[in-house]
C-alpha cells in the first residue's frame, strides 16, 4: 500500500475539489461583508495606505501607482454616473414635445430614483482587488519601470480636475445628486 501511487485523475479531482472549496469560502466571505460598508471602506483605505507607503519607501513602481490611480478614477466616475444617461432622456423629452405630447401627460410619469452605473459594492470590490494586485506587483522588479514621476503626478492631477469638472457640470445641468445620505428623519410633533 505504501508503494502505490494515487492515479493522476484522482489527484486532479482532489485539486479541483479543493479549488471549489476555496472558491465557495471566498464567495461566502465576500457575501458576508456586504452589509458592513463602513468596515469595507476602512479596509480599502488601509490597503491603499499600505500600497502608497510601499511606493513611497521603495521609491519605485510609479507606473503601477499611476495605473492604479487611473483605474480608481474610472471606477469613481462609474460610481458617480447614473445608469440611464439623463442627456439621452432629455433628448427624448424634446422629441416628445415636438410630437405633441403635452406637459400634463409627462407629469403622470413615475419618479425615477438615482441608480448608479457602478454600484457601491462593485466599486469597492473592483478597487480593493486592484489595490491588492498593485501591491503584489510592486514586489517584482520587472514592473519597476524608470519614469520621471512628477510628470505622472501632474498629468493625473490635471486629468482628475478636468474629469471631475465635466462630471460636476453634468450633475448640475441634469439636476441629479449621486449621493444618498439616508432616509429623511422627521421629529415627532411636540404638542
Amino acid at each position: 500500500m505504501a508503494g502505490m501511487e494515487i492515479p493522476e485523475s484522482l489527484r486532479q479531482l482532489n485539486i479541483q475539489g479543493e479549488y471549489n472549496k476555496l472558491k465557495v469560502t471566498y464567495q461566502k466571505f465576500i457575501d458576508q461583508s456586504i452589509p458592513y460598508a463602513e468596515r469595507r471602506w476602512i479596509g480599502f483605505g488601509v490597503s491603499l495606505s499600505l500600497f502608497l507607503i510601499r511606493i513611497f519607501y521603495a521609491q519605485g513602481w510609479y507606473i503601477i501607482c499611476y495605473t492604479l490611480g487611473i483605474f480608481l478614477l474610472s471606477q469613481f466616475l462609474g460610481f458617480l454616473t447614473p445608469k440611464f444617461d439623463p442627456s439621452l432622456e432629455h433628448e427624448m423629452q424634446n422629441e416628445s414635445i415636438e410630437e405633441g405630447i403635452t406637459e400634463e401627460n409627462r407629469q403622470d410619469e413615475e419618479f425615477k430614483p438615482f441608480i448608479r452605473r457602478l454600484p457601491e459594492f462593485k466599486f469597492w470590490y473592483n478597487g480593493i482587488r486592484a489595490i491588492l494586485v498593485s501591491l503584489f506587483l510592486s514586489f517584482f522588479n520587472i514592473f519597476n519601470l524608470p519614469v520621471f514621476w512628477p510628470i505622472l503626478v501632474i498629468y493625473f492631477v490635471i486629468l482628475f480636475a478636468l474629469t471631475m469638472k465635466r462630471q460636476i457640470q453634468h450633475m448640475i445641468k441634469y439636476k441629479y445628486l449621486p449621493f444618498d445620505f439616508g432616509k429623511t428623519k422627521y421629529r415627532p410633533n411636540s404638542v
